[in-house]
């Protein structure tokens, strides 16, 4: 959103400019039921304006200003001083990583010095991966949908067409480059905190923070804050994100180096509407000439369109040039020019080098303008040695505005690490094990960028006397097979014989063909680890699936019932879910074998050990058609596959469904672990389901209490945070909490538990049953709605007190309440 909305009507069923200026919102009219909307406020979007005037923003602070909002807090807004994550800084970065926690149920407190999100400028587009994560996340259409889609590229050199045609093409459904400005993107991330409870903390700086030697604690962070109004807290957290730039405090706090080089090359950036002869004035691209420089074009929403215009800042430049020959402050400064004062006719002027023989000018007042110096620089490490405060975005990285990393990395900051904190923060993960991955995965792509979007910069600049960065090895080391392979396209590209050198003509289409799903944020792997699991990828093995661990999980189109159809992804939803995909074709024949194993497994394997439902997607993906699938799950020994799995139809022809896509063979099938980012992480066949307890016993801790109750006392038990423990006293018998996929955990310091099972009570007190028997028990009474799997004196269902002399009853949404008076809530 480049400037104020104009006033429309849709009185003729779609939008129309209002001929007369009317009120933007209408309150109510009832006396009686008052609603006022919220006052707008109009901000100017560019300190420096053109000759055409000042252009301005309609915003809303009582939405967007958080804490800062006009009409202060909200009654509800409550923080906590104690809380699971700290982020500090609430640009792209910060708010993404609160949209992954929010949708995790974890607890949070995001924390922005500046009063108001930004304006305008900055960011101007988004990749297909980038909205395909924010899908997963519920918001994506309201992305996707502000500017236009970039599809195609245009790129003229001095005077004459190097390159026309189709670019940024990709099998995701979101397909090219989606142009959205970044405030827009801010607010839109705002709104949806708001949905979930939170405020961004307005005004609000970072004083110090300290991590505790004493890891033990279940909050080691002690982090002191001070708001606008002069006020200091101190706030306890088991972890700190610092997504506050490149200048970042908390990144230099850690004393991690920020490796790289800041070049000389400049940019001037405008956001306006322009009028120009240029063929291509509103397409992608850009125009090159030798002796200038370039100029960049985006086109925008509403008509506007950006220019980066190079700015030659040499002694001798075009830029200086103009200075030297009216401002002696300028010779004084020895030929160096002061960016700050550069203006946009200037730029204009500068363009309209670079542009030759076509000319410019601006059409409208301009809605930003800044100078941009090109810094790559990569951070040594993501994390803390202790692995308990974390960098993201531009505090860890920066590079060239060319391919639009800088936003576009930032979420794939955000996903990768929020679902793995998440994780870990729940305590469902051990951090020791699953944390280190952040910065090796992240560090890696960062690297890429840095030599992929430098390369570019330099052939559209004729900068080739500035050398690009290599910072693969800077750092722990990845090795080298994940440098060498972390971009699969690489290896594509134009043949030439040997020894010739590539065509300068033949540059971009070249450099398209390696690196254009990766320019996409598609082509991304990251490597073989305990998340990636080690391939045997020589010719001629069998395996599972075709698509390789360590890469972007496909997503191709499918049906989900007789009326509905969409992509794989529609079902694959959550920020700390592993996706658990089963092909099983059209569950008939060997096939069936198969299926029958991995069901089987589900409920005494990994499904069950670690967490069941709140963990895993299990997603069943069958030739079937929706009809047949009743008859064909039938068999006793499908129910558990049949009851948790969400099951999809794969009706599209053999070329190119969902079995073809993955290279599936229908006589095995396959299972396919999807991360929560949606990387690959494994696969197998369905009959070797063991394999996935390994894979996932490497680095998640076990919800499952797998031990017998021995005279009151329980062992190698789980508290409610999730830390091993041991009651070595019998007079701590704890308190009984059934759940079928957590099973049972022992609360320390509550009375002894006599459970009711089947109708006969047990004193587990006293050498009575194990609790796998009881568990077994509770498990069966499942399929009976009158007849509860346990009761603890006197259980509640559904909120109403159980018959004491009769079992708890299972409620309409398979919940069972476990405890005393207090009631505790377990869920199948």
């Amino acid at each position: 959103m480049a400037t104020s909305i104009p006033p429309h009507t849709w009185k003729n069923g779609f939008r129309q400019p209002k001929k007369t200026v009317e009120p933007t919102v209408i309150n109510s009219t009832d006396p009686s039921r008052p609603y006022v909307n919220p006052a707008p406020q109009e901000l100017p979007t560019s300190n420096v304006d053109n000759s055409q005037g000042k252009n301005f923003l309609r915003t809303w602070p009582s939405l967007y200003n958080g804490t800062e909002a006009p009409n202060g807090k909200p009654d509800w807004w409550k923080p906590s001083s104690e809380v699971d994550v700290l982020i500090i800084g609430a640009g792209p970065t910060g708010l993404e990583t609160a949209l992954s926690l929010s949708r995790q149920n974890v607890s949070f407190r995001i924390l922005d010095k500046g009063n108001t999100p930004l304006i305008a400028g900055r960011a101007d587009s988004v990749l297909p991966r980038y909205l395909e994560t924010l899908s997963s996340w519920g918001i994506a259409p309201e992305v996707h949908e502000e500017g236009p889609i970039i599809e195609r590229t245009a790129v003229w050199k001095d005077g004459k067409v190097l390159f026309h045609g189709r670019s940024h093409q990709s099998d995701s459904r979101y397909r090219g480059l989606h142009v959205i400005t970044q405030g827009q993107l801010e607010r839109i991330f705002i709104r949806d905190l708001l949905r979930h409870g939170t405020l961004v903390e307005r005004d609000t700086k970072l004083l110090d923070y300290e991590t505790s030697k004493d890891l033990s604690q279940s909050h080691p962070i002690t982090a002191k804050i001070k708001s606008g109004n002069g006020e200091e807290e101190t706030i306890k957290a088991k972890f700190l994100v610092g997504c506050d730039g490149a200048a970042s405090g908390v990144r230099r706090k850690l004393g991690i180096p920020f490796d790289g080089v800041s070049t000389d090359i400049y940019w001037a950036i405008m956001d306006g509407k322009f009028k120009s002869d240029y063929p291509h004035a509103w397409i992608f691209g850009g125009v090159l000439n030798t002796q200038h420089g370039a100029v960049v074009i985006i086109p925008r929403e509403d008509g506007y369109n950006r220019l980066y215009v190079q700015l030659d800042l040499s002694k001798n430049g075009a830029v200086a040039e103009s200075r030297q020959s009216k401002d002696t402050a300028f010779q004084e400064a020895g030929g160096q020019v002061d960016v700050q004062s550069i203006i946009p006719d200037e730029v204009l002027a500068q363009a309209n080098r670079i542009f030759t023989p076509y000319k410019i000018e601006f059409e409208a007042p301009l809605s930003w303008f800044a100078i941009w110096k090109v810094s790559e620089r990569i951070a040594r490490q993501f994390s803390s040695p202790e692995l308990r405060v974390h960098i993201a975005g531009d505090a860890a990285h920066t590079h060239s505005v060319f391919g639009a990393f800088g936003l576009n990395a930032s979420i794939l900051d955000a996903a990768n690490l929020g679902w793995k904190i998440g994780l870990c923060a729940r305590g469902k993960a051990d951090l020791q094990k699953l944390l280190p991955s952040y910065d090796r995965e992240r560090r890696l792509h960062a690297a890429d960028i840095i030599e992929i979007s430098g390369t570019y910069l330099r052939y559209s600049c004729n900068r080739w006397d500035q050398e690009v960065p290599k910072l693969h090895r800077a750092g722990d080391p990845f090795g080298e097979e994940a440098i060498t392979r972390s971009v699969r396209g690489k290896v594509s590209g134009i043949p030439m014989p040997p020894g010739v050198e590539l065509p300068e003509h033949l540059f971009l289409p070249d450099f398209y063909m390696r690196y254009g799903a990766f320019l996409l944020g598609l082509d991304i792997a990251y490597g073989t680890s305990m998340l990636n699991a080690k391939q045997d990828l020589s010719e001629g093995v069998k395996r599972p699936v075709i698509v390789e661990n360590g890469v972007r999980c496909p997503s191709p189109r499918v049906c989900f019932n007789a009326g509905e159809a969409g992509y794989l992804y529609d079902k694959m939803k959550g920020s700390g879910i592993f996706h658990i995909l089963v092909f099983g074709s059209d569950l008939q024949g060997p096939i069936r074998q198969e299926l029958l194993a991995f069901s089987k497994n589900l409920s005494d394997g990994f499904y069950g050990k670690f967490g069941g439902r709140e963990v895993f997607n299990i997603i069943l993906v069958t030739k079937c058609m929706p009809f047949e699938m009743e008859a064909r799950l039938i068999d006793p020994g499908m129910s558990a596959l049949k009851d948790a799995a969400t099951v999809v139809y794969d009706d599209r022809p053999p070329d190119e469904d969902a079995h073809y896509t993955f290279g599936i063979d229908h006589s095995k099938g396959a299972v396919v672990v999807t991360r929560p980012d949606l990387w690959v992480g494994m696969s197998i066949f369905p009959s070797e389901a063991a394999e996935l307890e390994k894979y996932f016993a490497q680095f998640m801790i076990p919800q499952k209490l797998q031990n017998s109750l021995n005279n009151g006392h329980a062992t190698n038990c789980v508290k409610a945070d999730e830390t091993p423990f041991d009651l070595l006293n019998g007079n701590k018998t704890g308190k009984l909490v059934y759940s079928t996929e957590i099973s049972k955990k022992w609360l320390s310091d509550s009375p002894p538990a006599k459970a009711k099972t089947s109708g006969t009570a047990v004193d587990t007190a006293n050498g009575g049953p194990s609790v796998a028997q009881l568990n077994k028990e509770a498990e069966n009474d499942l399929g009976n709605a009158d007849r509860g799997g346990a009761k603890v004196n006197g259980t509640y269902a559904n909120g109403v007190p159980a018959d004491k002399a009769g079992a708890a009853k299972r409620n309409g949404a398979g919940e069972y309440f476990v405890s005393e008076a207090t009631s505790t809530k377990a869920s199948h």
